[in-house]
C-alpha cells in the first residue's frame, strides 16, 4: 500500500507540474502578446494612453531610452534562445546602469526588441559592448532617445543596424551600433544599388579575398589619418615603407588617384568593412 501510495503520488505530482508549465507557458506567450501589441501601436503613432500603457508594459516611457535588436546567430528555435536572449539584456542593462528592468519583447524564437532605459542620453557603445559575452548573441543599437518619439526612433536606428549586420553576414561583429554605420545604414535599403556603386569607386580594390582586404585597410586608415605614412604605419604596427606601397598598391588597381574623389573613396571603403561579401565582387 506505501509503494502504491507513492506511485500515485508521484503520477499526480508529475500530472500538476505538467499543468502549471503549460498555463505558465500560456500566460507568458499572452502576455508577451499583449506586450507586443502595445509596443506595435507605439510605433505606429497610433494613439494610446500613455499611463495605461505604461502600466501594461511595467516600463516607464517619460526618460531616456536605448534601443536595441537581439537575435540569435544559429538558432536552436524555442525557448532556450529567448532566454539566453532574455538573460543578455539583464546584462546589458546592468552594464549601461538601467535605474530599472528593460522592456523586452520576443519577436520570435530566436529574436527580441530591447529598450533599455537610462540616467542620461548618452552612453559609450564600447561598455554595452564587453556585456555580450556569448559568441552566438549578436546585438544592434540605436541611439540614445527621449519620451515616446525617442523611444520610436531608437528603435528604427536599432533596426537599420541590424540590416547592415545581417546584410554583412557570419562575419559581422557581435555589437553593430547605428552611430558608427549612419550612412551605411541607409545604403541597405537598396544593396544592388550600393554595391555597383562600391565596385565602380574601388574598381579592382572591391574584390573579395584577404589580399585584397589588407589593400583597402591600409587606405582606409591612411584616409582617415589625413594622407599620413607615419601615423598610419604607427596604428597598424608596421613599416612605413609598407603603406607607401600598399597605398600606391590600392590606387594602382583603383585605376586613378584617391585625391580626385576621396570621400566617395573612404565611404566606399566603409561600405566594404561593414557590409562585407554584399557589396564586393567575388574572387571566382
Amino acid at each position: 500500500m506505501t509503494e502504491l501510495s507513492f506511485v500515485y503520488i508521484d503520477r499526480i505530482s508529475e500530472r500538476v507540474i505538467e499543468f502549471y508549465e503549460h498555463e505558465r507557458d500560456r500566460w507568458l506567450h499572452n502576455r508577451a502578446t499583449v506586450r507586443l501589441a502595445r509596443v506595435l501601436s507605439m510605433l505606429a503613432a497610433e494613439e494610446f494612453d500613455i499611463d495605461a500603457t505604461e502600466s501594461t508594459l511595467g516600463y516607464r516611457l517619460r526618460r531616456h531610452h536605448l534601443g536595441l535588436v537581439a537575435w540569435i546567430r544559429d538558432p536552436t528555435g524555442g525557448g532556450p534562445d529567448l532566454l539566453v536572449l532574455e538573460q543578455a539584456a539583464a546584462a546589458l542593462a546592468q552594464h549601461a546602469g538601467s535605474p530599472a528592468s528593460p522592456l523586452f519583447v520576443p519577436r520570435d524564437e530566436s529574436s527580441a526588441w530591447v529598450w533599455l532605459p537610462l540616467r542620461a542620453e548618452r552612453i559609450p557603445d564600447r561598455l554595452l559592448g564587453t556585456a555580450v559575452d556569448d559568441a552566438d548573441v549578436c546585438i544592434s543599437l540605436g541611439e540614445p532617445g527621449r519620451d515616446v518619439e525617442g523611444f520610436r526612433r531608437t528603435h528604427r536606428q536599432a533596426l537599420r543596424a541590424q540590416a547592415v549586420a545581417l546584410a554583412a553576414g557570419p562575419r559581422s561583429p557581435s555589437v553593430t551600433a547605428f552611430a558608427d554605420i549612419r550612412p551605411i545604414a541607409l545604403m541597405c535599403s537598396d544593396l544592388d544599388a550600393t554595391r555597383a556603386w562600391v565596385l565602380d569607386t574601388l574598381g579592382a580594390l572591391a574584390i573579395d579575398d584577404d589580399r585584397h582586404a589588407e589593400l583597402r585597410l591600409t587606405l582606409r586608415v591612411f584616409l582617415s589619418t589625413s594622407g599620413s605614412y607615419t601615423k598610419t604605419a604607427d596604428r597598424l604596427q608596421m613599416h612605413k615603407n609598407t603603406v607607401h606601397y600598399r597605398v600606391n598598391k590600392a590606387e594602382d588597381m583603383r585605376g586613378r588617384s584617391i585625391q580626385e574623389d576621396r570621400l566617395d573613396v573612404e565611404l566606399a571603403l566603409l561600405a566594404c568593412e561593414s557590409l562585407g561579401p554584399a557589396v564586393l565582387r567575388s574572387v571566382n
